[in-house]
């Protein structure tokens, strides 16, 4: 069978629907077991062979949940070189806009990004395949698209998980000095950056390599560990601003909201033009200063829920596909833990530290040192908390490059499926897995994270420094796809109910009211919209801070749009490969493929609190407890 199917005839515009007749449904781009709503897939556990091209599908429902909150947890608590994580962008945030306006920051950004997984877990529940990221482009707008999406996501995910690699080589170089208290690792300050970012390196690629359920079962106690902590460091704050303060404490007196009061304010009245060195240009007040400080948060905060998408990632190798709902309850599960704990972390660290702080505003003399969260505790009298405060901020890191690093594999390794890496030499050998690893395709994807080294120091990690900036606004031009993906999905579903040619079972996959579709999200294409609208502004908008600079910083403006040209190149060069010049060809080589579909079993939903009987019953209070176990697990 010809796996390279990018050189088929351009198929037709009408959704494919398959009769119901038990067979598998075309399936034109994935290698495992045909998924549709007619045959249960073979067990993964009898499909397993230690050589092939076939990801395993093991891991659970708990597995991609963790994976999902672990990857994003890690940007709570570690941030690349451009502070974009909320443990150092939340000080960024707060300097900026205040503590007000980082708060709406934080809630509104969240409304954008939920709508992207929302758009993106809907389309991934109706039809797991590898890879959905650029598999749905693929399908339902071009095929030029999907390859151009698949390639700056790869791309993106090795240079972020670099990025976290020199964010762990600064960590461990921990040093605070306020005048009063003196916090510093001496064995990070002795050693070159070059020897941590080795040494991380290996360990990530060995973690990497280990089959997938046990990859799983890491990143379910990582996770673990990282919610416990998260919930821990908010009540910690809370308790910080109320309580009487120690004996050690800065202060004399209960904080409460005094940093919230005037002279303080809900929005700075001020922006600070900044260069690229962090050195202070010159100061804009006034509304158009507010304005200035509100926008570049949002930019700022939107970077910190850059790679959410995480969850739909694990979709091929999810034995729980049987159970639809599984990515349905990690969508919701993700917008809601994420969403939740930003904004409630960033609530409680403003109520102790002070929006014009010196060390948040450029003056710490090490990453640590910036986070609100190591300030709040050091100015409490509890300089202990702050070492352990930066030893989980390095744990983070590290297994935020984890995760990088296997998003990373799975789209090169999907890639290679498709035809699209090169040579048939190297693409034969991408797609090579091992015990359901695609171990090339990880070690591809490590050899493009040596740039890591250019973050050691000096003028080498500013440029490092725009490579992971210009990879975050890939992510956006991603995830503005992925909202008008949807779309056209969307008006493919309401094209296959006006076809007829489906019996009564096939036409309920392709009803968002069935009962048996398997997740649905009430006003959903009005989301897509606001997400597609919102991630193509702050595309538009994000190198603002390029054109405030005196003078005018070339290099900034370049990180800042130069993937928007690469977008467009990649979908012109796929495209006069594909097709030359028959430009009627370009845009109607999308398969609007409705096949491989799966449907919710139960009518029973999955995370609906349904009180079997009325009253206060002892089975009434065992389906509550269930009902809490299935959010919180």
């Amino acid at each position: 069978m010809n796996r390279n199917l990018d050189y088929e005839k351009p198929e037709a515009l009408t959704p494919h629907i398959f009769p119901e007749n038990g067979s598998p449904s075309p399936q034109p781009d994935v290698d495992g077991p045909t998924l549709n709503n007619f045959d249960e897939p073979t067990p993964a556990e009898e499909r397993r062979e230690l050589r092939g091209e076939s990801l395993w599908r093991v891991l659970g429902e708990r597995h991609i949940n963790m994976i999902a909150f672990s990857g994003r947890l890690s940007s709570f608590v570690a941030s690349s070189t451009i502070g974009n994580g909320l443990f150092l962008g939340s000080g960024r945030s707060l300097a900026a806009a205040g503590p007000g306006g980082a708060v709406v920051c934080y809630l509104l950004m969240g409304t954008v990004i939920s709508s992207v997984i929302s758009c993106l877990g809907e389309m991934t529940a109706l039809m797991p395949v590898n890879a959905p990221v650029m598999e749905f482009p693929r399908r339902f707008v071009s095929r030029g698209v999907g390859f151009a999406v698949g390639w700056m996501y790869w791309f993106a995910y090795a240079v972020l998980a670099a990025d976290e690699l020199v964010a762990v080589s600064n960590s461990i170089k921990f040093r605070y000095d306020d005048g009063r208290t003196l916090l510093n690792w001496e064995v990070g300050e002795s050693v070159d950056n070059a020897v941590w970012i080795c040494v991380f390196l290996a360990l990530v690629i060995i973690v990497n390599l280990f089959p997938v359920r046990v990859f799983g079962e890491l990143e379910y106690v990582f996770g673990c560990f990282k919610l416990m902590f998260i919930v821990m460091l908010i009540v910690l704050m809370l308790i910080l601003s109320t309580i009487q303060p120690r004996a050690g404490a800065y202060y004399h007196e209960s904080i409460g909201t005094k940093y919230w009061n005037s002279p303080y304010s809900f929005f700075n009245p001020y922006y600070n033009v900044k260069d690229s060195d962090g050195n202070l240009q010159r100061t804009i007040e006034g509304s158009l200063g507010t304005l200035l400080g509100v926008w570049t948060t949002f930019t700022g905060v939107m970077f910190s829920y850059i790679g959410m998408d995480i969850m739909a990632a694990t979709a091929a190798e999810s034995r729980a596909l049987s159970d639809v709902e599984s990515m349905k309850m990690a969508a919701r599960k993700i917008n809601l833990r994420i969403i939740l704990l930003y904004a409630l972390a960033m609530i409680t660290a403003s109520f102790v530290v002070p929006a014009d702080h010196p060390f948040i505003n450029g003056k710490g003399q090490s990453v640590g040192a910036h986070s609100l969260f190591i300030i709040a505790v050091v100015e409490a009298g509890m300089p202990a908390a702050g070492h352990f405060f930066n030893a989980v901020f390095v744990f983070s890191a590290f297994t935020c490059a984890i995760n990088s690093m296997y998003i990373g594999s799975r789209i090169l390794h999907t890639l290679a499926l498709r035809g699209q890496t090169g040579p048939e030499f190297i693409t034969r050998r991408l797609r090579q897995c091992r015990s359901g690893v695609p171990v090339r395709a990880v070690f591809a994807t490590a050899a493009m994270m040596l740039i890591g080294f250019m973050g050691r120091s000096g003028s080498p990690g500013a440029r490092l420094n725009e490579l992971a900036n210009n990879c975050t606004v890939s992510c956006l031009i991603v995830y503005a796809t992925i909202c008008g993906t949807y779309l056209s999905f969307f008006k493919t579903l309401e094209d296959a109910k006006l076809y007829g040619n489906a019996s009564e079972i096939q036409a309920a996959s392709y009803d968002r009211d069935n009962h048996l579709y398997p997740y649905k999200s009430h006003g959903q294409w009005l989301k897509a919209l606001y997400g597609l609208v919102a991630c193509t502004v702050l595309v538009i908008f994000n190198g603002v801070g390029a054109f405030l600079e005196r003078p005018f910083n070339v290099r900034r403006f370049i990180s800042a749009y130069i993937s928007l040209p690469v977008f467009v190149i990649l979908i012109l060069a796929y495209n006069l490969r594909k097709h030359g010049l028959r430009f009627s060809d370009w845009m109607s080589d999308r398969s609007s493929d409705l096949s491989n579909t799966v449907q919710a079993s139960n009518p029973k939903r999955k995370g609906r609190l349904e009180f079997p009987v009325d009253g206060i019953t002892r089975n009434n209070w065992i389906v509550f407890a269930e009902w809490i176990w299935v959010w919180m697990k």
